[in-house]
């Protein structure tokens, strides 16, 4: 008999106590990470598909053969959500980052070209590229984009050579909702024969029922793959992606095999083996419940949505969307055709938004590889649910503008100007030499970042990560996401 170490109705009550801190991942108030389709039954339906399929191990599904058969299902659903015809072959991943870098990972096994395979990008692409780079020895070439965030196909067209091994757009861009130039970036890679990937993780199952786009998936031809999140416009628990390919034999050098040990013959798909089948089962059961014109109709509400609030920030003083938002997401800038007085900065901005009940997403001004800057922003991404709460955000974004209006955003180099000693000359410096964690957090602690967590106003925190250079605030990041999760000192 084995005796339990606690009460599992107190273990369930200290695990509710810790939600209690967590931010709310249902209502609209967060305005990202989370995608609430505002129907109870979808969430009721995707627990019990999870649970009635807790114990299985998606890593064999000649074993759990239930697994093979949704996976089946769900993908034959994206194929014809997304364009593709029974030429596109996929496969269910853990996210967007999996899908990525399970894209990157094929064009480089199908590389024919010459040199240091290379992955070509817009700079607005998602960081999840930089990490596949990073994992897979491409060179990444980041091509500025426009003040619009959108990508430049001529700019893309002329940076393709003979060691491109992949070339990426997005659909929608996640900073600024840009739907890149697809047809024109797809046709220029196919003529040189270099693979094109369409980053679709957060629109693919929100854009195909978005008016008036030009076409950006699988029917353009020149796109080789395509990837989409069901755990985003799918409403799906995290985490689950798929990654459709055109091709089964560019498809097959996804996966890894071995039988070159004593144990069971070892065939991947993905990055992952023993996995759980709880997120599949869900987003299986999801796209049975809403089918193709029940996305419809929730898109149709992120549509009403995004308007209404795209409609809104125009009409608030000093505030400025940013170029032409594709999609049920946004970013908001200063409106520099303003006086100075009376522009917003977005930073501040969102800080007071959050005040006032709403968490919006801070993303730092960027500057590109010629020189030009991309401004500080604040994100916001809309779900079904925020139509139900449109007035009360209207309200809080309004109220949120007054309050900062005029107020000056944080300027990065006074930061660093207020830095005195070693520790500026350490920040100062993109080769520094120690930085190990210890110096970290010492760091960390003179910038009044120690102490296990962030601050409630994010706008010192943005202006800090614009104000380093980009490996020391990396490093120290990490150090402060690293820290989060130690365990605490025996006593």
């Amino acid at each position: 008999m084995i005796e339990f170490a606690a009460n599992p109705e107190d273990i369930l009550q200290e695990l509710a106590a810790l939600r209690a801190a967590d931010a709310p991942t249902h209502g609209g108030q967060v305005l990202s990470y989370v995608y609430d389709s505002g129907l109870e039954a979808v969430d009721k339906l995707a627990a019990a598909a999870m649970l009635a399929v807790q114990p299985l191990n998606g890593l064999d599904p000649t074993t759990f053969t239930s697994i093979a058969a949704m996976e089946r299902d769900v993908l034959g659903f994206m194929r014809t959500l997304l364009g593709g015809d029974g030429d596109v072959v996929g496969t269910v991943t853990s996210g967007g980052t999996e899908s990525c870098m399970l894209a990157v990972r094929t064009a480089r096994e199908n590389f024919k070209g010459t040199g240091t395979p290379r992955l070509l990008a817009p700079a607005s692409v998602h960081a999840a590229f930089h990490k596949a780079a990073h994992y897979f020895g491409l060179a990444l070439d980041l091509v500025p984009v426009g003040a619009d965030g959108l990508a430049d196909a001529a700019a893309m067209e002329a940076a393709m050579g003979p060691d491109t091994a992949l070339v990426v757009v997005s659909a929608p861009s996640y900073p600024h909702a840009a739907l890149d130039p697809v047809a024109a970036v797809a046709a220029a890679a196919q003529s040189r024969g270099i693979d094109c990937h369409v980053d679709a993780c957060i629109g693919g199952l929100v854009l195909p029922f978005w008016p008036g786009l030009p076409s950006w998936d699988l029917s353009v031809p020149g796109v080789t793959s395509i990837a989409a999140d069901l755990h985003k416009y799918g409403y799906a628990p995290k985490g689950i992606s798929v990654l459709l390919t055109r091709g089964r034999d560019r498809q097959r050098s996804q996966y890894f095999a071995a039988t070159s040990w004593p144990g069971y013959p070892v065939v991947n798909p993905t990055l992952l083996g023993s996995k759980s089948a709880a997120p599949l089962a869900a987003a299986w059961a999801i796209t049975k419940l809403l089918g193709t014109a029940g996305f419809a109709g929730l898109a149709a509400s992120c549509l009403r949505a995004t308007t209404a609030l795209l409609e809104a920030v125009g009409q608030i003083e000093g505030l400025a969307v940013v170029g032409n938002p594709t999609g049920p997401l946004f970013a908001v800038a200063a409106d520099t055709s303003v006086p100075a007085g009376r522009r917003i900065d977005p930073h501040h901005w969102a800080d007071r938004l959050k005040a006032h009940g709403f968490t919006a997403q801070l993303q730092p001004a960027f500057t590109q590889a010629d020189g030009s800057t991309l401004p500080r922003t604040t994100h916001l991404t809309i779900t079904p649910v925020t139509e139900s709460r449109l007035a009360e955000l209207i309200e809080a974004m309004n109220q949120a503008g007054d309050d900062v209006r005029g107020v000056p955003g944080i300027e990065p180099r006074q930061l660093l100007d207020a830095i005195e000693g070693p520790m500026a000359a350490l920040l100062s410096d993109g080769s520094g030499a120690l930085r190990d964690s210890e110096t970290a957090r010492l760091v960390l602690a003179g910038l009044g970042l120690a102490g296990g967590g962030l601050p409630e106003a994010m706008a010192p925190v943005l202006a800090l990560v614009e104000a380093l250079p980009r490996p020391v605030s990396e490093w120290l990041l990490t150090e402060l996401l690293a820290a989060l999760v130690e365990p605490a000192e025996s006593p």
